[in-house]
């Protein structure tokens, strides 16, 4: 077995986002210091990580719960808090990076029903999540499913397309320094902390294609042994060249939690269904997808010398990835499929379009599927579906936000 000497090509391994964790209060003279330095510090490092070679596409903040800085009494009195808060923000958009925003976590029905209509009015700058408990019997909240839903079906009805969905997620055993949006929240004991999450899947296509010249003639199981330790092998070279940078920096304003090493594909990059047929799969949905997805996590699990945070997992989000976007058209996999796939890897349902009139019920039993999962196998889950109005199963979507791939509508049994 023979392993690929790549070079070290920075241009495989993007940072996706640097992302602070904060505490904010009801002291809104505190919010523009508390913005400013977050912001400050994640464009200093953003021009190191750049000095270095490493391209970084954005940075990010993440609150603690929004009841505890925002005045929730009524719909109006949370606008109002957040248009201060937005009029902050405003200031660093559209000069350098970009920069998102997210308030944190929603924790009860009353605060889930704001949620609608703040996205609506703020949009990327209003990420927000809730997360569902179980008991010790891995029985979920179901009345806060319930209102969960009544969340995502509010947003669909109120924003273009139901694609404010997008800022919107439901979370089952997910712990706080998650870098991405929306799963993202903190708790006190984890603020004044930063995370930063890569994006991978041009570094994997690479790899593969490297070692698969060098060793076609290899048995199945040889192979699989093969492409873990190589995988593993390249990302972990560019993980030690940017905990170097870090350690570098003489003073840092909050203390390094760890890297979430989850592959994060986006539209720019290639598709985690190309690492799949790299690694003998016929498409992503046939035969061998779950062996491949339980192997392609492992390598994220195996990453070492940084702390792994958030899912650190294989994400499968399907209108940010234009070949699983390509593969729903096909009919290559269905909604039980994804959920499947679930069981081995890292994210659960994420960005999945769904028929508009999907009843309350079924999506309700969608996510109690969802977070069965979570709690039972002890990791972290998320739903973050789209009911799309006036589309049933098999129609086409037509979003248009740059973040997002038109793909089919998957029907919800």
């Amino acid at each position: 077995m023979q392993f690929p000497e790549l070079l070290l090509d920075k241009s495989l391994c993007k940072v996706r986002t640097i992302t602070t964790f904060l505490k904010f209060d009801f002291d809104q003279r505190k919010w523009p210091s508390l913005i400013e330095q977050a912001n400050k510090f994640c464009v200093s490092l953003a021009d190191d990580f750049k000095s270095q070679g490493y391209q970084v596409q954005s940075i990010r903040i993440v609150t603690n719960a929004f009841s505890e800085y925002i005045d929730t009494t009524n719909l109006t009195s949370a606008q109002n808090d957040l248009r201060k808060l937005n009029t902050i923000l405003t200031h660093y958009q559209g000069i350098g990076l970009r920069l998102r925003f997210a308030i944190g976590e929603a924790k009860n029905a009353h605060e889930l029903s704001l949620i609608p209509e703040l996205i609506k009015e703020f949009g990327d700058l209003c990420n927000v999540c809730v997360n569902i408990p179980a008991d010790q019997h891995f029985l979920l909240d179901k009345k806060l499913i319930d209102e969960a839903v009544k969340t995502v079906r509010k947003i669909s009805d109120v924003t273009p397309r139901g694609e404010g969905n997008f800022n919107f997620t439901v979370n089952f055993n997910c712990q706080p320094l998650i870098p991405y949006f929306p799963a993202s929240y903190v708790d006190s004991a984890h603020t004044n902390t930063f995370v930063i999450g890569l994006e991978t899947p041009d570094l994997l296509v690479a790899t593969l294609k490297a070692f698969n010249s060098l060793n076609s003639t290899l048995e199945r199981q040889t192979l699989y042994e093969g492409y873990h330790q190589a995988l593993v092998q390249q990302i972990q070279q560019h993980v030690d060249q940017l905990q170097k940078i870090i350690d570098d920096i003489e003073e840092i304003p909050y203390r390094f939690a760890g890297l979430d090493s989850s592959a994060a594909p986006s539209k720019n990059c290639a598709s985690m269904t190309e690492v799949y047929e790299l690694m003998g799969v016929e498409y992503f949905g046939a035969a061998g997808t779950v062996e491949a997805s339980s192997l392609l996590t492992r390598v994220f699990k195996s990453i070492k010398t940084m702390p792994l945070v958030g899912f650190s997992g294989l994400m499968l989000a399907l209108t940010e990835d234009r070949g699983l976007a390509v593969g729903s058209h096909a009919a290559n996999f269905d909604i039980r499929a994804l959920l499947t796939y679930s069981a081995v890897c890292g994210i659960g349902l994420d960005t999945v379009p769904i028929p508009g009139n999907t009843p309350s019920h079924k999506l309700s039993a969608l996510m109690c599927d969802t977070g069965t999962m979570a709690f039972r196998l002890n990791k972290p889950l998320t739903v973050r579906v789209f009911p799309v109005p006036g589309l049933v199963a098999g129609d086409t979507t037509s979003f248009e936000s740059d973040d997002l791939c038109n793909c089919t509508v998957l029907a919800v049994p």
